[in-house]
C-alpha cells in the first residue's frame, strides 16, 4: 500500500479538528483554512482564500484586531485573543485565537476556537443581573428604559431601539422610549390595530423577526424606515404588556434567530422590571395625590411649599398661599347625595387649575378645602389677581348631570414673608383668613337680609 504524503496526511488531520486552522499573509490575505472554518464562520475555503481576513471581522473590532495581528507579525505569540466576526448568515460569532508568526514562511498561523455559546451564556446572565439592579436603582421608567437600552446594546446592535407598552383597558399602544437613527421623531400613541407588527407580537405572545429580501445596497422605499425588524413580547402573568423592538437597515445591522432568542431571554426580566416600576409609580401617586380629583394632597403640597420657600429665600421673591373653601358644600351632599358632591369637587378642582399657571400648584387638603400655591410674584397684586380670577370663574353655575347649582368660594390669602416663614405658618394664616372671609360674607348677607325686611 502506497504511503500518503506527509503534507497531505497533515492536512487531513487538520480537517478533523473542531477548531479552525488558518494561514494568513501579513496583509491579512487568507492562504489556507481548515474544514472547521465553514462550520464556525459559514464560508467555504473556496469562498475566502485570497480574500482579507479583516473583512470578516465585526466592524467594532477591526482596529484592535489589526493591532493584534501586527503584534503577531512582529514576533509576539498571541494567546487567548478574543474578537467577533460576522457569520455568512449575518449573525455574530465570538472567537478566541491562538496565533504565531512563521518567519520562514512569512505568514501567521492561527487557530480559531468558537466561544459564541459561552459568550452568549455569560452575556445573558450579565444582562439579567444588570436589569435586576436597574429595577431597584432607576428613579422612574425613563431611567429604567435607558438602562435596559444600554444593557441590550451590549448584547446586540441596539442603535435603533424602542419600547412599546400596551394598555389592555384601552387597547392602545404607547411608545415611552424610542431611539432611532433614521427616524428620530418620537412615535405617537396609537390603537393596537394601527401597529400590525406589535399587534401580532402581543396577540400571539411570540417574538417576530422580519427580514427583507431586498438587496441591502439598494435604496429603501421612502415609506420604509428599516429592512430588519425584531420584536419580542414583554410577558407577565397578566399577559403581554408591551414589546421590545430592534430595527436594522440590513446593510450593517441584520438580526437572526439567534438574536431573537437572546432578546427573548432578557425580555422576561425587563417585563418584571417594568411591572415593578409601574407598581412603584402607582404607590407613589397614591401617596402624593388625591384619588378623587387627581390633585396633589397635603403631603405633596407641603413638600412643594418647602421647596418653593427655599427658592423664594434665595431669589428674594414672594410666595402666596390661597386657602379656598366652598360655601355651603354640605348642603349639596345632604340634598343631592355624595355622588353629586364628588362630581362638584371634581369640577371645582378643574376650575381652580384653570385659574393658575402650570408652574403653580392646586392641592386638595380634604373635603371641600383646597390650597393654591403661587410662586414667583414680586408683589401681592399677583395673588390678588388670581383671587379675582377664581371668583369670576366660580360665578358661573355648576352642571351636575340634571342639576344646576351656584357655589361661591371663600378665599384666604397668606404671603411670604409677611405672614409667615414656613409652610405651616402660612397655611394657618391663610386658613384663618379664609374663615374670616367666610364669616364676613355671612355677616354681610345677614345685614342685607335685615335691611330688606
Amino acid at each position: 500500500m502506497q504511503a500518503m504524503p506527509n503534507h497531505i496526511a497533515s492536512l487531513n488531520l487538520i480537517d478533523l479538528l473542531l477548531d479552525a486552522v488558518c494561514i494568513v499573509a501579513a496583509d491579512s490575505r487568507i492562504i489556507f483554512v481548515s474544514a472547521a472554518f465553514e462550520r464556525i464562520f459559514g464560508y467555504t475555503a473556496e469562498e475566502v482564500v485570497g480574500h482579507r481576513m479583516l473583512d470578516l471581522v465585526h466592524p467594532q473590532d477591526v482596529e484592535r484586531t489589526r493591532s493584534a495581528a501586527q503584534n503577531v507579525s512582529d514576533g509576539a505569540v498571541q494567546l487567548d485573543f478574543e474578537n467577533r466576526y460576522v457569520h455568512k448568515q449575518g449573525h455574530t460569532v465570538h472567537i478566541r485565537w491562538t496565533a504565531r508568526w512563521l518567519a520562514d514562511r512569512q505568514v501567521r498561523l492561527a487557530v480559531a476556537h468558537d466561544i459564541t455559546e459561552a459568550k452568549h451564556t455569560e452575556a445573558r446572565q450579565t444582562a439579567v443581573y444588570a436589569i435586576a439592579r436597574a429595577t431597584h436603582s432607576s428613579a422612574d421608567l425613563d431611567a429604567l428604559f435607558a438602562q435596559v437600552h444600554q444593557t441590550i446594546g451590549e448584547l446586540l446592535d441596539a442603535r435603533n431601539f424602542a419600547v412599546a407598552l400596551y394598555d389592555a383597558a384601552t387597547d392602545k399602544l404607547s411608545y415611552p422610549y424610542h431611539v432611532d437613527t433614521v427616524q428620530p421623531a418620537a412615535l405617537q400613541s396609537c390603537a393596537l390595530v394601527d401597529d400590525a407588527r406589535c399587534a401580532q407580537v402581543i396577540g400571539q405572545r411570540q417574538a417576530l423577526l422580519i427580514t427583507s429580501s431586498a438587496d441591502p445596497a439598494a435604496p429603501m422605499h421612502p415609506t420604509e424606515s428599516h429592512r430588519h425588524w425584531l420584536g419580542v413580547p414583554l410577558l407577565t402573568q397578566q399577559g403581554a404588556i408591551g414589546v421590545l423592538i430592534l430595527q436594522g437597515d440590513g446593510k450593517e445591522v441584520r438580526y437572526s434567530e439567534q438574536d431573537k432568542e437572546l432578546l427573548e431571554f432578557v425580555s422576561g426580566q425587563v417585563a418584571i422590571a417594568i411591572e415593578h416600576q409601574q407598581l412603584h409609580a402607582r404607590l407613589l401617586y397614591m401617596a402624593q395625590y388625591d384619588h378623587l380629583t387627581g390633585l396633589p394632597n397635603r403631603a405633596l403640597l407641603l413638600d412643594r411649599t418647602h421647596s418653593a420657600l427655599a427658592r423664594a429665600q434665595r431669589e428674594q421673591s414672594q410666595l402666596s398661599l390661597l386657602f379656598v373653601d366652598l360655601d355651603h358644600f354640605k348642603k349639596i351632599n345632604d340634598t343631592l347625595g355624595h355622588a353629586m358632591g364628588d362630581l362638584l369637587l371634581q369640577q371645582f378642582a378643574q376650575r381652580l387649575n384653570g385659574c393658575v399657571r402650570s408652574t403653580d400648584t392646586v392641592a386638595r387638603l380634604g373635603g371641600d378645602e383646597f390650597v393654591v400655591l403661587l410662586e414667583g410674584g414680586q408683589s401681592s397684586s399677583h395673588a390678588q389677581n388670581v383671587v379675582q380670577k377664581i371668583r369670576a370663574t366660580f360665578a358661573m353655575p355648576f352642571v351636575l348631570q340634571q342639576h344646576v347649582v351656584t357655589m361661591a368660594p371663600s378665599i384666604g390669602m397668606a404671603i411670604y414673608p409677611q405672614h409667615g416663614s414656613d409652610a405651616h405658618q402660612l397655611l394657618s394664616y391663610a386658613d384663618t383668613a379664609m374663615y374670616a372671609s367666610k364669616k364676613g360674607r355671612r355677616a354681610t348677607a345677614t345685614d342685607l337680609a335685615s335691611a330688606t325686611r
